[in-house]
């Protein structure tokens, strides 16, 4: 009996020296980060690469558009709109790396340091990585900041020029993710400022083990997170830039989560028993953007002509398939304040032809027409919308040159406004009409740099957005948005082509993963079986 005891004992403890198994969950990432400098990155890869690692001041919920707290745990706004005060949260805890090990807590001097890296030129850090902050720049940041007071270690007190009624949910967006002041610090005392962003270090649920570029990216569970511990343990995003390589890799159990998938597979992945394809209507647009500045776009009827040119059903039976809708307005249908009362121009090659005689071009004319390099669900196959573009404009007289470069040189290019025509695309990032119509169109974002690619500044249309983001009744700024997409309309800076469907294959092993209306990929708060 005492001989079986002990047995018994010997294996108990065996089992409770036994670790369980680590949950890793594969994700198939698209691509490479740019780095990991959340306020000079605009794209969706990057962004996903970050968010792991870094938190915001307050958060979208997840699968939702609701702002909730997240590094500040409570917050008040004056009565006029102009002054908000943040209750930071307490006892949360810094990563650390190799050349970073933190003597303290998250506090204000954090938050701070993410707003004056981007607001103030004097900044150390304003340079490092790229002066370019784009979405903070975009937004009128620089106009609407007053002021960024320090009450004391857990208090911030922001106040703007005039009431912004899309601010707080600006805060929850990936380029205000927070970074360590007593990071940056010691790298610019140790001669290597640029490791704040190469070498990332956050609050988040995550920490970042091993970062091989066009490879993988590998993180951890970050076992202090003052959310609880993550309930996988290891997060692994498998860089696959191929769909078809995405898809094989699923299938095959090497990979749990798969973006972009190609519309043309959908049906076969549809039967796969081990796989579940999550759906629900895009946040997003994407477009052929007609630079307003450069001869023959900076004339309307040529605009107004060239969209009557292209055969927007036949691309988007041709590429989309099922996964999209033919686009008229600059917002998706989804979205609050959308104008169902717009119709598009008609596909009416006859009376394109008109239009370009119309504006002195007769006999056509040579355009150049860029096309993106890269898959994303506004746009699952840009050199093919192109060739088929490129036909239509045949008929009407007009040669189009297809153009493309590397993703990082093309947005460079089409921010600096080199092109005559380029396709773009954006998936929103805060649910609010101002994150289009504002950021993609307004004139703040038409400079060199900037998200409006189309360099389109009409003041009708600035007045109209510009006011509907300083007031805070919905019902009224709906109202200002459904005209402002009027205006959009009658100038059409953009030849708009769809709206995607978010499409999502993932195994069924993994739970409770939900679709983010922003098309993030989260992966906090998903679990997986072993």
């Amino acid at each position: 009996m005492k001989r079986l005891l002990l047995a018994t004992l010997s294996a108990s403890a065996l089992m409770a020296a036994q670790p369980l198994a680590a949950k890793t969950l594969v994700y198939c990432s698209e691509g490479s980060p740019e780095n990991f400098a959340p306020s000079v990155n605009t794209t969706g890869t990057s962004f996903d690469a970050g968010t792991q690692i870094y938190d915001t001041i307050v958060q979208f919920e997840r699968g939702g558009t609701k702002v909730q707290p997240a590094l500040a745990e409570k917050w008040e706004i004056s009565p006029d709109g102009l002054t908000y005060t943040f209750h930071l949260r307490k006892n949360v805890k810094w990563q650390s790396n190799k050349s970073f090990k933190p003597t303290r807590d998250f506090n204000a001097d954090d938050f701070i340091f993410m707003i004056e890296r981007q607001w103030k030129e004097s900044h150390p850090f304003f340079k490092v990585t790229s002066s370019n902050h784009s979405y903070f720049n975009d937004m009128a940041m620089p106009k609407l900041l007053k002021s960024v007071e320090k009450v004391d270690d857990y208090t911030v007190k922001i106040t703007l020029n005039q009431p912004e009624a899309p601010f707080l949910a600006d805060l929850a967006m990936q380029y205000a993710s927070v970074q360590s002041k007593e990071y940056a610090d010691a790298m610019l005392k140790a001669g290597t400022p640029e490791k704040l962003d190469q070498d990332p270090v956050g609050t988040g649920p995550f920490y970042l083990v091993q970062y091989q570029k066009d490879a993988i990216i590998r993180y951890k569970a970050n076992p202090d997170y003052w959310a609880g511990k993550a309930k996988i343990d290891d997060l692994i995003f498998a860089i696959t830039p191929d769909a078809s390589v995405r898809r094989a890799k699923l299938q095959k159990g090497e990979c749990h989560v798969m973006p972009y998938p190609n519309p043309a597979d959908l049906e076969a992945m549809k039967k796969d028993a081990n796989v579940q394809i999550l759906e629900q209507p895009g946040l997003n647009i994407g477009y052929l953007a007609y630079n307003t500045t450069k001869k023959p776009f900076d004339d309307v009827r040529v605009r107004h002509a060239i969209n009557k040119a292209i055969n927007k059903k036949a691309i988007i039976d041709a590429v989309y398939l099922s996964s999209g809708i033919p686009a008229i307005n600059p917002i998706p249908p989804s979205m609050w304040s959308y104008n169902e009362t717009i119709k598009d121009d008609p596909y009416d090659p006859e009376a394109a032809k008109k239009e370009l005689a119309e504006a002195g071009y007769p006999n056509g004319m040579e355009i150049d027409l860029w096309a993106m390099p890269v898959q994303r669900p506004y746009n699952p196959n840009a050199k093919r919308i192109a060739e088929l573009m490129q036909a239509d404009l045949a008929k009407v007289g007009v040669k189009a040159e297809i153009k493309t470069y590397e993703w990082g040189e093309y947005r460079k290019r089409m921010q600096a406004g080199e092109h005559q025509t380029g396709m773009l695309g954006w998936t929103g990032d805060n649910g609010d009409p101002d994150n289009f119509l504002h950021t993609l169109l307004g004139c703040d974002s038409a400079k060199t740099n900037g998200s409006n690619v189309a360099k389109f500044c009409y003041q009708p249309f600035e007045e109209l957005v510009t006011k509907a983001k300083s007031i805070t009744d919905q019902a009224e700024r709906e109202k200002l948005y459904r005209q402002a997409q009027v205006i959009f309309k009658e100038q059409s800076p953009w030849f708009t082509i769809a709206h995607a469907i978010q499409l999502k294959p993932v195994r069924k092993e993994v739970k409770d993963f939900k679709l983010s209306p922003f098309g993030r990929h989260t992966f906090y708060g998903v679990d997986i079986a072993n």
